[in-house]
């Protein structure tokens, strides 16, 4: 399960964002969600390219249209590692707003 997630989190067509927006629709597929993410960036780090545009390119989409209840879980994960994908897709993840929308400053 983990694999298929990551496999369409790299592609990140218009029909993989369609899939991504049905799992995030359900929460009990929220744990799946982060692992496949994980996996995701992990295998990104590892390449021998890295390519930081495409990581900040899905974290902006992430922080754009996942629900509330998962912006501080993808935050985390962002910050998980001090690996330059980590932090590309955290750039994206910052710039979209998706946090600051679901979690206001007083």
């Amino acid at each position: 399960m983990r694999e298929n997630i990551a496999a369409t989190l790299s592609a990140l067509g218009d029909s993989e964002k369609s899939h991504l927006q049905l799992l995030m629709e359900n929460p009990a597929q929220d744990e799946n969600l982060i692992e496949a993410l994980r996996h995701h960036i992990d295998l990104a780090s590892n390449a021998r390219l890295l390519n930081s545009l495409k990581l900040e390119r899905l974290g902006e989409w992430l922080g754009a249209n996942a629900p509330n209840r998962l912006q501080i879980r993808l935050m985390e994960t962002s910050k998980s590692s001090q690996h330059a994908a980590y932090q590309a897709f955290r750039a994206g993840l910052v710039r979209s707003g998706g946090l600051e929308k679901a979690y206001p400053k007083a």
